[in-house]
């Protein structure tokens, strides 16, 4: 299962997979987005989820365990953002994000968890953020859920490490998405700058989600036996830099 997969880097994951060989779940909010990319992947089927109800992610593991026998492999990838200072920022626009971006997480996290410790095992991948190791701002609220997803993704790791369950984090650094491309100019208006200019200083240029995906199929596979619990970054070098 693919959560997010309607576009972006959700959907380059379940290309990725389907390309595998893996029979991929692409779950989305968004019915029509999740349909199209199930369609173009032959395989795929399509499930329509917004991670921030329980009842609908409950439903979403319930029945691909009942439609595949068993599920293996959960990719936590639905997200949201919105752009404003946090002293700006409602608390009802504070949890909207949460909701979607750690209580979403953890939902499908805590599923599929139980999901796969009772058929043996498996493999979650949780979508987190550079965002999660330093301040961002007009994203505070972003970066809060994506450290939460990091911590979460650590903790469950342990929890879960006597039933064969494996659970890592992946933390891209900024990544060419509607998500970002969509508020561009609310970025650069907080940022003083140019958004192009900040990126190309700050990473080189933007990642693309099909050099995300192939991580997600590593962390996927048996290849990656020996690891849980960490936290991948996958930036640029965004982070190696303090200037």
């Amino acid at each position: 299962v693919v959560t997010g997969a309607a576009k972006g880097i959700g959907a380059a994951i379940a290309e990725a997979y389907s390309a595998a060989g893996a029979r991929v779940v692409v779950a989305d909010i968004d019915s029509e987005g999740a349909a199209s990319v199930a369609g173009a992947l032959g395989s795929a089927t399509a499930a329509t989820c917004d991670v921030s109800d329980e009842a609908q992610v409950a439903q979403l593991v319930s029945e691909t365990v009942a439609q595949h026998s068993r599920l293996d492999v959960m990719v936590c990838s639905a997200g949201i953002a919105t752009v404003n200072p946090l002293v700006q920022m409602s608390l009802d626009e504070w949890r909207e994000v949460l909701s979607v971006d750690l209580d979403g997480v953890f939902l499908c996290d805590k599923y599929a968890a139980a999901a796969m410790a009772a058929s043996g095992g498996g493999s979650i991948i949780n979508i987190a953020s550079i965002k999660a190791f330093g301040g961002s701002p007009a994203v505070g609220h972003y970066g809060a859920a994506k450290a939460g997803v990091v911590s979460l993704t650590k903790t469950l790791a342990l929890e879960m490490r006597a039933h064969g369950v494996r659970v890592n984090a992946i933390c891209p650094g900024w990544v060419g998405t509607d998500l970002v491309f969509d508020r561009k100019a609310e970025l650069e208006a907080v940022l003083g700058i140019g958004f192009d200019d900040y990126i190309g200083h700050i990473q080189g240029r933007l990642g693309e989600p099909n050099e995300i995906a192939p991580l997600a199929v590593f962390l996927a596979s048996d290849r990656s036996s020996f690891s849980s619990g960490t936290a991948y970054v996958v930036d640029g070098g965004a982070t190696a830099s303090l200037v």
